[in-house]
């Protein structure tokens, strides 16, 4: 038998009409991720920290083969990349759409038509990059896709700065979190990505997370449900993997499924931070390999870039 989206039900249940309304009047003074900046984004959108405004704001939308392998699977993660983003990473490898914020506003119903066409496409999952500015803009227009015949999971791709009552409303909508544990120092998250409190906020983010949708489960190989850890390894120890798996294994799960990402490299305004300005080392990366083990993380993907 098909195992069929959350959102379907929450959408028969008249729950997600619910939701829209709610949110419609929450960006009237908008406290959707941990700045709380309470900018008016129906009448001006250059008050908000995230520059988003009323209606969504797309920097691209495609098929993508560079996620993780049940994410992109074979026929591709059906991704679209939203602009703006709550934090200010000074190696940010998309700075062009985090912070500049390149991209094009489009209707409600064009940004479900999105969708549509990813399914159409073949797409997995839909695939929604940093979402969390936009959870008015992706419910109201999902529910016009899901009128139109949309039926795939829904992937969130966070870097996991949320607002527990914010991640409320996704609650039975949301299938797939894809979500960063970028520092466990609050010390390192506000230089290099002027975010406080980060490592406390995210932890409190995750434990919600699971307990919507729980330990990571695929069909043939494709990813269905759950949740999924994301982890840069940065130089010199800054992202403090370690205090991120003891969270972990005594918070959530040992089951979780992690992402090792060894990618890093001085992006945007990187070699500005000299601990910043070169890629990981080897041994950076082996650290972080034996850490996995330490603690006994065996679910997940790591890279071969060495």
């Amino acid at each position: 038998m098909k195992e069929y989206p959350l959102y379907l039900k929450t959408f028969e249940s008249g729950e997600l009409k619910k939701r829209i309304n709610q949110l419609k009047e929450k960006i009237r003074t908008c406290d959707l991720c941990p700045w709380r900046c309470r900018a008016d984004r129906k009448e001006d959108d250059k008050k908000s920290v995230c520059g988003g405004g009323y209606y969504p704001k797309v920097s691209s939308y495609n098929l993508h083969f560079g996620e993780e392998p049940p994410i992109s699977g074979y026929s591709g993660s059906g991704t679209i990349f939203l602009t703006g983003c709550q934090l200010r990473c000074v190696y940010c490898q998309n700075y062009p759409i985090s912070q500049l914020r390149y991209g094009n506003e489009y209707s409600f119903e064009e940004f479900a038509d999105m969708m549509i066409e990813l399914q159409h496409k073949g797409a997995h999952n839909i695939n929604f990059v940093t979402p969390t500015p936009w959870i008015f803009q992706i419910l109201k227009s999902l529910e016009i896709a899901i009128k139109k015949g949309l039926e795939i999971p829904l992937v969130w791709n966070t870097s996991g700065y949320e607002d527990i009552e914010a991640l409320k409303f996704l609650d039975g909508i949301v299938d797939i979190y894809l979500t960063d544990m970028k520092y466990s120092d609050d010390r390192y998250s506000l230089k290099y990505s002027k975010a406080k409190s980060y490592f406390s906020i995210v932890k409190k983010a995750v434990i919600e997370m699971y307990s919507q949708v729980g330990d990571f489960v695929m069909d043939d190989g494709i990813g269905k449900r759950g949740l999924i850890i994301r982890h840069l390894v940065l130089p010199e120890n800054i992202s403090g993997f370690e205090e991120i798996l003891k969270f972990l294994k005594e918070n959530v799960s040992s089951n979780v499924f992690i992402s090792l990402m060894s990618q890093y490299f001085p992006a945007y305004r990187a070699n500005e931070f000299t601990e910043l300005s070169r890629k990981i080392s080897r041994e950076e990366y082996n650290q972080a390999l034996y850490l996995l083990e330490k603690y006994g993380f065996n679910n997940g993907w790591i890279q071969s870039n060495y």
